[in-house]
């Protein structure tokens, strides 16, 4: 399966999605003009992914802010990671967020409750 890799560049955060070397990342600004266009490709990648997991997956979220259209989608990747912790593989959720961002702890703990879906919240 081949990796998606996404470069930060304004209104969009660095996606790294690389099976073979077991590492997905999410980091950055997220405010695409598109946000349903822009996750859909993470999306359509992550369900192609859950077809075939490794036996760990562990993700990384280090957003320093997303607006309020990027939180619904947002929400749907995590729900694909629920969706194969669901179906009986190991998934770890790392969030990591500033320590004088309040803002961004609250919106992981949010997350976590609405999919209950356990986040480890990381202060940086």
């Amino acid at each position: 399966m081949e990796a998606l890799i996404i470069e930060e560049d304004f209104g969009h955060p660095k996606i790294i999605l690389n099976k073979e070397e077991e590492f997905f990342s999410f980091e950055g600004k997220s405010m695409p003009e598109n946000p349903k266009e822009f996750y859909s490709k993470i999306i359509e990648w992550l369900q192609e992914y859950a077809n075939n997991p490794k036996e760990h997956t562990k993700a990384i979220f280090k957003l320093s802010y997303f607006n309020t259209a990027s939180s619904k989608r947002i929400l749907d990747v995590l729900e694909e990671f629920k969706n194969m912790q669901d179906a009986g593989n190991t998934v770890t959720i790392e969030w990591h967020y500033n320590s004088f961002d309040e803002d961004m702890k609250k919106a992981g703990l949010e997350y976590s409750d609405i999919l209950e879906l356990e986040l480890q919240l990381k202060e940086y």
